[in-house]
């Protein structure tokens, strides 16, 4: 078979009800998991670029269940280096926190905008986001939907 320019810019369209049919849930398991690696997996699988048939305009459907982000390990000395910043829209209201202090407060905060500045700044973002489940600890809610394992 011979393929022609035409054919190689077709995009491969996969029903959305057959999506919502075949919706995948992954479970990680954070502990010992570098933060960006960690996020670099995790926007993958939202965005399902593991999958033949992405396409950047069309949702996945696919939830990504992470628990014991408490315990994310963090390379060289981005504790004390990486900053956050909150602005409350007044002048001169501009907060800065640091990733130890993230880390000790908020630890699910810390990779929900990890994993959110590494997905497509587009109309899908929020819903891809909406599929990021993460705890604390090892129970979850969704322990009866039978999730598959990320690192296999």
């Amino acid at each position: 078979m011979k393929l022609t320019r035409q054919d190689l810019n077709e995009t491969v369209w996969a029903h959305p009800e057959w999506l919502k049919d075949n919706r995948t849930r992954w479970i990680v398991d954070a502990s010992w998991k570098t933060l960006w690696r960690l996020a670099v997996e995790i926007a993958k699988k939202l965005q399902w670029k593991h999958k033949a048939h992405y396409c950047d305009m069309r949702d996945t459907w696919d939830y990504v269940i992470v628990t014991n982000v408490d315990k994310l390990v963090v390379t060289w000395n981005k504790l004390a280096t990486k900053k956050y910043y909150r602005y409350s829209g007044y002048k001169g209201n501009v907060k800065s926190y640091t990733l130890k202090h993230m880390m000790a407060k908020h630890p699910e905060r810390v990779l929900s905008l990890a994993v959110k500045w590494m997905l497509p700044k587009n109309k899908l973002r929020k819903p891809r986001l909406w599929r990021l489940k993460i705890f604390l600890w090892d129970d979850h809610v969704y322990s009866d939907k039978n999730p598959e394992s990320l690192y296999s």
